[in-house]
């Protein structure tokens, strides 16, 4: 008996058990596969087809068209809101614009969002930013989820450090937490920095690195080794500026183009016509081709380029004064189409390449597959590795696109539409104008609106039916409260009502 009461006292005097840790928010299940390393090379406002393996008439791009030969391309890749801020939002998140809130170029990121570095870091990956975050401006702090980091204030310059007049943060590169003063062009900094994070990255681990340039963002400044490249390129032609030509297209596009995105001087007079716009464009991008040859021989020196997973984009396409415009706010063809190759032996065979559509929202899941791990449940996207190998496509016949209203760029009305692999529907929301309707398999450059012909009037109704169910299942509220879903209200016709209109 006293032995038993001494084992309870024992047991009374005893330390509680140390509490559990708390579970991993981050932590995703494994699909079974080896995880890859990640490259990401994320250009800014790349049109799709301004490469030479996109069959560009005078692009000098070899460096790219590499990754093309020894990879997979996506000749229908899109973004679902033609805009920087939100499109990086979906690249981190995996969700529409109106999901993570992120609507225009000023709002940041909450710390709180799940994106894919920290399920990448939480499964052990070393991870590193190098370059344009573009979500919030007040900021070059580095974010949660990367062991590294290397990035700037909002837009950054093309020159560093610039004038004498700028303060100490937008002179510099902020370098894990710390202001560091650089000097030197802009894509070249960040090829050397996305060089050394390549190199340094731990050999025992996989890890993702992403190098996001500034370039081609206008308004751009080529290298000062490329000022003469493209010289006897005349560039483009801009929709002439008569009534015929904007027989049919809404009012705003016309109107836009008396202001700074003008392609007969852009930015209000920047560039006095549109070749020469358009001859440092394709500058601006050889020092981005520069920098991808030097990345893919940095994995190459590292014993690591057999085992990472490339993948090369835009944030967004862009206008080269087609509608008389150089912009991206907008739902033609020239805004919402991207680059994108993949390139990877475990996933991507050599010289492949499909016409499947494929959306930025497909970015994260994409990602997370080839690191080994199930993306989340409630993610817009899915991922695109079937498409790389020998898997039939999965079956997207239809996708949903969004552009909010920015009072800093009161040009462009908020734009709600629909594409199919043949046809697009494009809804102005809160302003009387001009729906438009382009049958793409008949009419790529989008010339002829059919919104208010009779012969289509079905397809008007049917495409219209297809936007409201789209954004009932994506949970995209009609009304101008974003934030919320609402009773849907019609969307038909050839002209959109204001706010409260009929």
């Amino acid at each position: 008996m006293l032995g038993w009461t001494a084992g309870l006292a024992a047991c009374a005097e005893a330390p509680p058990p140390e509490p559990l840790p708390p579970p991993d928010p981050w932590a995703r299940p494994t699909n079974g596969k080896k995880p890859l390393s990640l490259l990401v090379i994320l250009c800014d406002d790349l049109r799709a087809d301004v490469l030479g393996c996109a069959g560009h008439r005078v692009a000098k791009t070899p460096n790219i068209d590499r990754l093309a030969r020894e990879g997979h391309s996506f000749d229908r890749a899109f973004v679902t809101t033609s805009l920087c801020g939100p499109s990086r939002a979906t690249l981190w998140t995996g969700h529409y614009a109106h999901r993570h809130g992120i609507l225009h170029n000023e709002a940041d990121l909450p710390e709180s969002a799940a994106t894919w570095p920290k399920m990448l870091q939480s499964a052990g990956y070393h991870t590193a930013f190098i370059g344009k975050w573009h979500l919030g401006s007040a900021s070059a702090a580095p974010r949660p989820g990367w062991d590294h980091w290397v990035g700037f204030r909002g837009q950054g310059q093309y020159v560093y450090p610039g004038p004498e007049r700028l303060a100490p943060i937008d002179r510099s590169f902020n370098v894990d937490g710390t202001l560091q003063r650089m000097n030197g062009y802009v894509t070249d900094l960040l090829t050397d920095a996305g060089v050394r994070a390549i190199r340094s990255a731990p050999a025992d681990k996989p890890f993702a690195v992403v190098v996001s340039h500034k370039a081609v963002h206008a308004p751009f400044v080529p290298a000062e080794r490329h000022l003469g490249a493209y010289a006897d390129v005349a560039g483009p032609s801009p929709l002439a500026n008569t009534d015929a030509a904007y027989e049919g297209r809404p009012q705003w596009i016309r109107r836009m183009r008396e202001g700074e995105f003008s392609a007969d001087a852009p930015y209000s007079g920047r560039w006095p016509d549109l070749g020469a716009w358009y001859r440092d464009y394709l500058r601006t991008l050889l020092a981005v081709d520069e920098g991808v040859g030097k990345l893919l021989d940095a994995l190459a020196e590292a014993g690591r380029l057999e085992d990472t997973v490339v993948l090369f984009t835009s944030d967004n396409g862009f206008m080269a004064g087609e509608r008389g415009v150089v912009d991206k706010r907008n739902f033609y063809e020239e805004s919402i189409r991207i680059p994108w190759i993949l390139r990877g032996p475990p996933v991507a065979r050599p010289g492949s390449r499909c016409t499947s559509m494929v959306l930025n929202l497909d970015w994260m899941p994409t990602l997370l597959d080839a690191a080994g791990l199930v993306p989340p449940e409630d993610g817009d996207g899915v991922t695109v590795l079937p498409l790389v190998g020998d898997q039939p496509p999965p079956g997207r016949t239809e996708w949903l696109y969004e552009y909010f209203f920015e009072p800093a760029f009161p040009q462009t009305p908020t734009v709600l539409g629909v594409r199919t692999a043949t046809h697009k529907f494009v809804h102005y929301h809160g302003v009387w104008e001009r729906n438009e309707l382009f049958d793409l398999a008949n009419d790529p450059g989008e010339v002829a609106n059919l919104i208010d012909d009779p012969a289509h009037a079905d397809r008007v109704r049917g495409m219209s039916g297809r936007l409201r169910r789209l954004a009932a299942r994506h949970g995209l509220s009609l009304e101008p409260r974003w934030d919320r879903p609402a009773e849907e209200p019609p969307v038909e016709g050839g002209e959109s009502a204001p706010t409260g209109a009929e």
